[in-house]
């Protein structure tokens, strides 16, 4: 197990244009415009539990269930999102609204502590009877996290206090002792969020809950089919449309599981949850389910992307291989997720195939669910449009929304990781902070204007002289990686998964100089993967790239072809988005000017064409349009 832990976010300042840019947009515009849109859906009016009750905003569907069930998820996260924004600039607005959010629970909650306004307000009689579908622990998840994330900026307990109470609500109903409910959450995430308030508090029973809900997935019998007929008894509605419990992933327990299964979401909270466990408790069996898991999902269900799920009727996974670009749904939830479970995995082993997915993720599958105003989303992600999908400003089912902004507020705590006698970096993007190593603080600036370019400088200045290490991850996508401490070369063989540790006396004034190339590079799917045969992917660096009608006028995308020895040129441009980079190329079009039947026994013709590319995140934010990630290749 790795004994690195990762540096607090608030701890790490974003100096590079790239993240500070997307971190100003979200401080100033995403949370804002969040809380509006929280008001005007009426979803901060349901924790006010008004009675009678108003009519449902949306009503159920036929099997009885209405996407209000899990309202109090959204108002969490974006305290959450708020409170994260907070530790990089204080906000006396943002803090009153937040205060007055919890004002609003603090008046619903019941003296027993039960705290989840849905049933409160609109069931009370039949609260903890439907774990498998109404999402009362998720909820109760999303509200922890948003109240250690407050307690840990603000230092103000009484919303941790509120949670605190409800968890021993849920301790007292949920266990093997006797008479409790042996039961555990449909939709995984309060699993992650027990083990965030466990190394805040170092309170055992919350690791000991965290636990229990982890090895009591599965088991049999199986307690959904029990709750389920305790319920059917009172109330037929809500029949389970799925054909066993492979959708939430409590098909058995989770140490036999070994194919990734179900709502994609569910999965990735599930194994960030029992990677957590794996590190924390040395659980050997644990550790090698979930690096089973993480092989399953790496070789055979991640898009290029890292978008994950092709399917919106489980909105996850199908079968290996099964990845269709126009109808994909690579949630953005998914991929948010997992970043979660990559960071975890990083640290049972400082491994940097777990960092690469994790940088893939980050840059490509979730921040391609923001748009660059920060007030659009996509929910989800396809790597195909006939120009028909466009970005929305709410959703009835806002899950990504607060998703995305509470990860960008947050991306300081992926950079890098401490240990009492080394440094590891794993993402580069310009930032600095201050870390105690080896007895004495020690600066730390990273200068780079990465993703565009390879060219990183750290500055590593120890306020003493003193031996540590400084570990770099060498990204699995490059080639050709130079570095040197001072001018002096030091050998990139040596690195060992994925990082280079550079051990020495170091002193004030110390620079390393990282070199990472960044050539534009052709990717190809897996044959299995039929949809992209014949195709090619285009990436540069961690950026995976797509064709826009925007940038290729005359027509769908779709009309493009890429000869294989047409040479893939990166282009700079200034005026793109405050600067990107663009890959362009010499390229055929399918000629339509002289189609006039919808079939014919003569084939097109092609001429000669320029194909651009931008990076895939900032697809959809200049008006609809095509747009295709895997390009069709000709000899």
């Amino acid at each position: 197990m790795s004994r690195y832990a990762p540096v607090n976010f608030p701890d790490v300042k974003l100096e590079g244009k790239f993240w500070h840019e997307r971190l100003e947009t979200v401080l100033t515009r995403t949370i804002p415009s969040q809380h509006k849109k929280l008001a005007e859906y009426t979803i901060l009016d349901s924790i006010k539990l008004p009675s009678p009750p108003p009519p449902l905003r949306f009503p159920r569907h036929g099997n009885g269930f209405t996407v209000q069930v899990f309202w109090d998820s959204d108002v969490g996260k974006w305290i959450e999102a708020a409170s994260y924004a907070l530790a990089h600039r204080r906000d006396a607005d943002v803090e009153a609204k937040i205060e007055a959010i919890v004002d609003d629970f603090e008046k619903a909650q019941a003296p027993d502590g039960y705290l989840n306004c849905w049933y409160l307000g609109r069931e009370p009689e039949n609260r903890w009877t439907n774990l498998r579908d109404n999402h009362e622990m998720y909820n109760a998840g999303h509200l922890l996290e948003g109240a250690i994330a407050y307690f840990r900026v603000t230092g103000r307990r009484r919303w941790l206090d509120i949670m605190e109470r409800y968890l021993d609500h849920i301790y007292s109903v949920f266990g093997t002792g006797p008479g409790q409910k042996r039961g555990y959450d449909g939709h995984e995430e309060i699993e992650l969020a027990l083990m965030k308030l466990y190394y805040l508090t170092r309170d055992r029973k919350h690791l000991d809950f965290a636990t229990y809900l982890i090895n009591e997935r599965g088991r049999q019998p199986h307690y959904f089919d029990i709750e389920r007929a305790e319920r059917e008894a009172r109330d037929p509605r809500q029949p389970y449309p799925f054909a066993n419990y492979e959708y939430s992933q409590s098909h058995k327990p989770v140490r036999e599981q070994d194919k990734v299964v179900g709502h994609a979401v569910r999965a990735m909270y599930l194994y960030t949850a029992m990677a957590d466990l794996a590190a924390e408790l040395g659980d050997a069996a644990l550790k090698h389910a979930c690096e089973v898991l993480w092989d399953d999902v790496m070789e055979t269900k991640m898009y290029v992307t890292a978008g994950l799920g092709p399917s919106a009727h489980n909105e996850g996974f199908t079968h290996d291989f099964d990845l269709p670009n126009q109808t994909a749904y690579a949630e953005t939830c998914a991929s948010v997720a997992l970043i979660f479970w990559a960071q975890r995995m990083l640290h049972l082993d400082l491994d940097g195939k777990y960092a690469d997915i994790l940088e893939l993720a980050m840059f490509n599958g979730a921040l391609s669910g923001l748009s660059r105003d920060g007030e659009h989303y996509f929910y989800a992600n396809p790597l195909e449009s006939d120009g028909t999908p466009t970005r929305w400003d709410w959703h009835t089912c806002p899950c990504c929304t607060m998703n995305v902004s509470r990860l960008v507020a947050s991306v300081g705590g992926y950079f890098l990781s401490a240990a009492d006698d080394g440094v590891a970096f794993h993402l580069y993007g310009g930032i600095s902070t201050e870390v105690e190593l080896a007895g004495t603080r020690v600066g730390l600036r990273e200068v780079s204007t990465y993703p565009w370019n390879g060219d990183i400088k750290i500055h590593v200045d120890p306020a003493n002289p003193a031996a540590f290490d400084v570990k770099l991850r060498i990204p699995g996508w490059s080639e050709g990686a130079k570095v040197s401490v001072n001018g002096e070369a030091v050998d990139v063989a040596r690195a060992v998964n994925g990082y280079l540790t550079i051990n020495r006396t170091w002193t004030r004034g110390d620079v390393i100089s990282l070199d990472l190339p960044m050539p534009p590079v052709r990717l190809y799917a897996h044959p299995g993967v039929i949809m992209d045969a014949g195709r090619v992917a285009l990436k540069r660096g961690p950026l995976v790239y797509c064709l826009e009608e925007v940038d290729n006028p005359g027509g769908r995308v779709q009309r493009l072809k890429l000869p294989r020895a047409a040479e893939l040129r990166a282009e700079t441009r200034a005026d793109l988005f405050d600067g990107v980079v663009t890959l362009k190329a010499d390229a055929l079009a399918i000629e339509e000017g002289d189609w006039t039947t919808l079939y014919r026994t003569t084939p097109p013709t092609d001429e000669p064409a320029t194909l651009t590319a931008l990076p895939y995140y900032l697809w959809a934010n200049r008006g609809q349009g095509s747009m295709l990630v895997w390009v069709p290749e000709v000899q």
